[in-house]
């Protein structure tokens, strides 16, 4: 029931669009109120991919111009119906998708967003060498309902709402779904994603693919909509701007962004090209530039998500006045816990981790050297060592986020040596990570749903899973908040629950207490402990070693990337060679006994 209520203001805005362009009659005006639904529909497919994943395409006029070409082409050559040519265009815009998106997905940053410019405008050269410079519809005047041929522009505004509230319907089905989530997760920190066991490649491609579909099914309704096609109206760079534009300027990452750039900048685009472009050529291009500096300077990721902050904020201040009016009343769950010994289940002698000979190395840095050691089950293991000394290098080995020199890393004995980070994962290794990476525009709950995908086959059972979790770390009571908004100790627990919701068997904790105060880090202590004695194998970084020396079973001391010596704690810090590279003369005098 919720997500049709989600859907209603879609449908009243589309109703609302019908009844305005059913009341004009000026031919003009009517084409431009068919535009605004079309480039709404191509933002929303370059939002499907870029909005959604934070890839930035400059080439979604590749799949635009497929679609437009290929009802051109297939009326001329084949006679056959847009009715039937627009899925076809459809199909081969999900095909192109996949064939760009698999050697694409390679790059990162600028560097992908250059290699995208490259797929039109080569497109577009071909087209005008196969002597395609411009192609003009058939008129089918015996037949023209089934040739898509009205004498009633009003039909195609009907249409291309049609095909938007479609659009719409399809991005909300997959912004609630493991599909959006997924997206959202890859776009705010894709290493995170990884790590919580999203194939973030493969969900990538589907998103291109499906972005590719959208795209050229709304390129071939544009084509019979003007009834010419020119290489450079639908393969030039204009065109990948107009939807990368009306995108960015409404809002990326969101349904409605696209509709808003469109409603807005499409008729103000058409206006001006209209009154001003005999005298001032590429007026169009003028304003949509003028449109991103607005939009980069004003509100850099759109008018809706500026809008939707600003009343966040206004309702957060007055929230906080009743607040501040109200009685004070001690909040529960603030009390300091101080970890002590607990019983738990002992390490046994069953190996769930070996690892053998691993080394990296970065240019001439050796960052990691020959390491070897063993995490048995049920055991805590801590990792030491100075600043540089290859700790977080060591976890990025045994997690896939980088591969070896040489040696193995032998998860219940099978080498996973060189896996990426989500197969890694599934194996039943669970991350959090030096320097936090959360999912900021996620809510606790979503954030950690992201991290239970990986085991759950179902949405109910990836809620279920993500509760759970929430409930272990004793973030229960908060967790409809927004990531962006929680203290270091709050997000520091989040991405252990978010680790916990697939439900490894062993926990790589980096640096999980740094940046809390010493009640904090007590708390967060105590939650490690009770994961402990759940049975949970662990193996931890940590700086603060008077947490450590009661938390860990054993050490592994690295210095300059090699092991130095290993041993349970009361032996480790007392060895000299430990305290000159590590501890210092001060731990001795000050070292728990």
């Amino acid at each position: 029931m919720h997500k049709f209520r989600s859907l209603l203001p879609a449908v009243l805005f589309t109703m609302a669009y019908a009844l305005v362009s059913l009341s004009v009659t000026n031919s003009y005006y009517q084409l431009v109120l068919t535009l605004v639904p079309v480039w709404a529909v191509f933002g929303l497919s370059w939002n499907l991919l870029s909005g959604y994943t934070g890839l930035i395409s400059f080439g979604h006029a590749a799949f635009f111009g497929i679609g437009a070409y290929t009802t051109a082409l297939g009326q001329i050559y084949f006679d056959l119906s847009p009715w039937l040519l627009i899925p076809v265009a459809a199909m081969l815009g999900g095909i192109a998708g996949l064939l760009i998106g698999f050697p694409t997905f390679r790059l990162q940053g600028h560097y992908f967003a250059l290699a995208m410019l490259a797929y039109p405008l080569a497109i577009l050269y071909v087209f005008e060498w196969l002597g395609f410079q411009e192609v003009t519809l058939p008129m089918k005047r015996d037949a023209p309902i089934a040739y898509m041929q009205f004498g009633d522009p009003r039909i195609y505004t009907l249409l291309a709402l049609t095909i938007m509230l479609a659009t719409i319907v399809l991005t909300r089905i997959i912004e609630q779904s493991r599909f959006g989530m997924a997206l959202l997760a890859i776009k705010q920190n894709e290493a995170a994603a990884e790590a919580a066991g999203i194939n973030t490649l493969a969900w990538k491609l589907r998103a291109i693919t499906l972005s590719g579909a959208i795209a050229a099914a709304i390129g071939a309704f544009y084509a019979q909509v003007l009834l010419v096609v020119t290489p450079q109206s639908v393969f030039g760079m204009l065109v990948s701007a107009q939807a990368l534009t009306v995108a960015m300027f409404g809002g990326v990452g969101t349904v409605w962004g696209p509709v808003i750039g469109s409603v807005i900048l499409i008729p103000l685009a058409e206006t001006l090209h209209a009154e001003a472009g005999a005298r001032f050529p590429g007026i169009q291009g003028v304003i949509f530039g003028f449109a991103i500096i607005c939009v980069i300077l004003v509100a850099p990721e759109g008018l809706f998500w500026k809008l939707r902050d600003l009343l966040r904020k206004r309702f957060a201040r007055a929230t906080t006045t009743e607040v501040t009016a109200a009685p004070h009343t001690e909040q529960p769950g603030t009390a300091i816990v101080t970890p002590l010994p607990v019983a738990r289940k002992r390490a046994t002698s069953e190996v769930v981790l070996e690892v053998r000979n691993l080394s990296r190395s970065f240019g001439g840095l050796k960052a990691v050297q020959n390491v070897s050691f063993k995490l048995h089950k049920n055991e805590i293991l801590g990792i030491i060592g100075p600043n540089g000394a290859g700790k977080t290098t060591l976890f990025n080995l045994l997690n896939g986020f980088l591969r070896p020199d040489q040696g193995e890393v032998l998860i219940d004995g099978r080498n996973m040596s060189g896996e990426r980070p989500h197969t890694i994962c599934e194996a039943g290794i669970g991350r959090t990570f030096q320097v936090m990476r959360p999912f900021l525009r996620m809510s606790i709950l979503d954030n950690v749903v992201v991290g239970a995908y990986v085991r759950a086959k179902t949405e109910d059972e990836a809620r279920k899973l993500a509760a759970d979790a929430v409930a272990r770390v004793g973030l229960s009571d908060v967790a409809d908040r927004v990531a962006g908004e929680l203290s270091t100790k709050e997000l520091r627990l989040m991405e252990l629950a978010r680790a916990l919701a697939g439900q490894p068997r062993i926990l790589l904790l980096d640096e999980t207490l740094a940046g809390l105060g010493h009640g904090e880090a007590d708390e967060v202590v105590a939650v490690i402990q009770q994961l402990a004695r759940d049975g949970i194998t662990i193996a931890i970084i940590e700086h603060t070693m008077q947490a450590m020396v009661r938390l860990v079973d054993s050490f592994v001391v690295l210095d300059h990337g090699a092991v130095i010596t290993e041993g349970e704690p009361e032996v480790v810090t007392r060895d000299n060679r430990v305290i000159e590279a590590y501890l210092g003369k001060k731990w001795v005098a000050h070292a728990p006994h």
